[in-house]
């Protein structure tokens, strides 16, 4: 998920608190979100149930301290500690940078923590990413209970890599925030290792090397506003020789065959026709046809019809929280429900339309569904 924008010089990244039911990522989110100044977090969002467990997901957008020249900004999740909830495991997984996995210490939760930690693995292999090369830290939670599991037997049993570990009270915030510093080092770590992260800007008066070099001082030696066209020659320097060229004459021009231009037909199969799931494959053929055809209302209804289906895989919840779920923009999701009520539409209105409708189908392939039957 991390991005940057070189405009900013900001670095997104997303961190995941995975772990067990009750085991503490929801309430070091919230420790962390009292913790933060409010200048430098984001709204949290919560789905919990009667027993007060995640459902969803917690997210908390926190900007901390700048690396280098570029300041990063952390997208905060947690994921359902429940089994049952695998699927929305898998979704909130998706595109993430780094794992906090969070560990009950109490001896009765050994097996749930073994548990949680093979499905951890099991569900990034499914993204393409092995656990033993991908950014973790190990958060030892609940310290302040008594009769707690030493931390020998926990590193033992969960953690034989021997990646980054602490201690945590996530009930009194200890400990909690130095996880997230642990956690977001090795995040930008591997960030630079993948040229993810730019490199700093150079210093004020240092001169650029390589072809950064010979393009300034191409730059520099351009001619200025009332600068003589003699000065910009002898400023660029001697203009080197060129030998001379020798005319050719052309052989006869020969009228290339007129390409026959394709014509839209039952066999034809457009972009988002070959995107679309079994199930939208229909409103897609429908969508594209009222485009070709210049009926631009229909192709944005058939749209909108299709996203609507197509969202409702993500589980039950309202088109927010399932487009947020599937990372679908939400803002493009608002536009293609305003241009719905408009009567005279364009054909830029239907092109944007069809750009959402694949940029759905998109995801939906990306997270594995429809799942097959």
């Amino acid at each position: 998920m991390s991005s940057v924008n070189l405009m900013a010089r900001e670095v997104a990244a997303k961190i995941v608190f995975y772990g067990p039911g009750l085991s503490g990522k929801t309430t070091s989110l919230r420790k962390i979100y009292e913790t933060v100044r409010p200048a430098h977090r984001g709204e949290m969002m919560s789905i919990a149930t009667e027993g007060d467990r995640t459902l969803f997901f917690d997210f908390l957008p926190v900007k901390v301290e700048r690396v280098g020249d570029c300041s990063v900004r952390l997208a905060l999740y947690t994921v359902p500690g429940q089994v049952f909830y695998n699927a929305t495991r898998k979704l909130v997984l998706q595109g993430a940078d780094g794992v906090v996995f969070v560990a009950d210490s109490q001896p009765e939760a050994m097996d749930a923590n073994r548990e949680s930690l093979a499905n951890l693995e099991e569900n990034l292999f499914e993204h393409g990413i092995r656990l033993d090369r991908f950014p973790l830290v190990m958060q030892w939670n609940k310290r302040d209970l008594d009769g707690v599991l030493p931390v020998e037997v926990l590193r033992q049993e969960l953690n034989p890599r021997g990646v980054p570990e602490l201690e945590t009270s996530a009930a009194n915030g200890r400990g909690v925030l130095d996880t997230l510093k642990a956690i977001t080092r090795l995040v930008i770590k591997d960030l630079r290792a993948k040229r993810i992260v730019p490199p700093p800007r150079p210093a004020a008066g240092a001169q650029p090397a390589g072809l950064e070099a010979q393009l300034t001082q191409h730059l520099q030696h351009r001619q200025q506003p009332g600068t003589p066209p003699q000065a910009a020659a002898q400023a660029a320097g001697p203009v080197p020789r060129v030998a001379p060229v020798v005319a050719v004459v052309p052989p006869p021009r020969v009228e290339p065959a007129p390409i026959p231009t394709p014509q839209p037909g039952p066999k034809l199969l457009g972009a988002a026709s070959a995107l679309a799931p079994g199930d939208m494959f229909d409103h897609a053929r429908a969508a594209e046809a009222a485009f070709m055809t210049g009926d631009y209302s229909t192709c944005v209804t058939a749209c909108s019809d299709a996203i609507r289906r197509a969202l409702a895989f993500a589980g039950e919840g309202s088109l927010g929280q399932q487009a947020f779920l599937l990372r679908v923009d939400g803002a493009d999701l608002l536009r293609l429900q305003g241009l719905s009520t408009q009567q005279h539409l364009r054909v830029d209105d239907a092109a944007f339309s069809l750009y959402v409708m694949m940029q759905v189908f998109v995801r939906l392939n990306a997270v594995g569904l429809p799942s097959a039957e």
